[in-house]
């Protein structure tokens, strides 16, 4: 079996998603491991749930701080803890420039809507407000514009008659805690198969 993608997460707040991704690979061998949690706000519960599962933690305030600088510290502890790919998970700051060109391809972020549709925040309440029918959540690849990387992949929430952004987004969690995992698994596997090499003759 190919080496697993070693996966640093960063997060915020309570790290239901971390915990996710931990627990969807407990069950059964995956193509990552989560190898460290970081996050800008030290008393996180993200962070206390990952020394519980046993992820090497890093934390540090970012307030004070110029952005590009902050990402440097982050950038030079993921590349302590030799990590692949970036998942954030509920990281409420944006990434300076220079981070998401150094880490191109390998952030993977979850989004709570059917990315294109309303991008940024208050996702569930705006969803209800435009009528729409369904809401859900998006794993997509990070670039430089807000939420606007490839998306890859969904799941779909029925948004029902009397509900509010609260009950939504209760439902949504739900999907991403299943949908996130899957996922990143599957880049991982996908960035870890080995190239095919084409023989003289046209065969693998």
């Amino acid at each position: 079996m190919a080496e697993r993608v070693r996966v640093g997460v960063l997060l915020s707040g309570r790290g239901t998603n971390m915990v996710a991704l931990s627990e969807y690979k407990r069950r059964e061998p995956r193509a990552y491991d989560l190898v460290l949690a970081a996050s800008n706000v030290p008393e996180a519960r993200g962070l206390v749930a990952a020394r519980r599962l046993a992820v090497p933690i890093w934390a540090q305030s970012h307030k004070g701080m110029d952005r590009a600088a902050f990402d440097r510290l982050i950038d030079g502890e993921l590349r302590r803890h030799r990590v692949e790919v970036v998942a954030l998970a509920g990281y409420m700051r944006l990434l300076s420039p220079a981070f998401i060109h150094a880490w191109e391809g390998r952030i993977l972020n979850i989004h709570p809507s059917l990315l294109p549709a309303h991008k940024g925040l208050d996702t569930h309440r705006r969803a209800i407000e435009a009528g729409d029918l369904v809401a859900g959540c998006s794993v997509h690849l990070v670039t430089e514009a807000l939420d606007d990387g490839p998306v890859l992949g969904r799941a779909e929430v029925r948004i029902r008659p009397r509900d509010t952004p609260e009950t939504l987004a209760a439902r949504v969690l739900e999907e991403e805690h299943k949908l996130y995992p899957a996922t990143l698994d599957h880049f991982c596997a996908r960035i870890r198969r080995p190239p095919i090499v084409e023989t003289a003759n046209g065969g693998a």
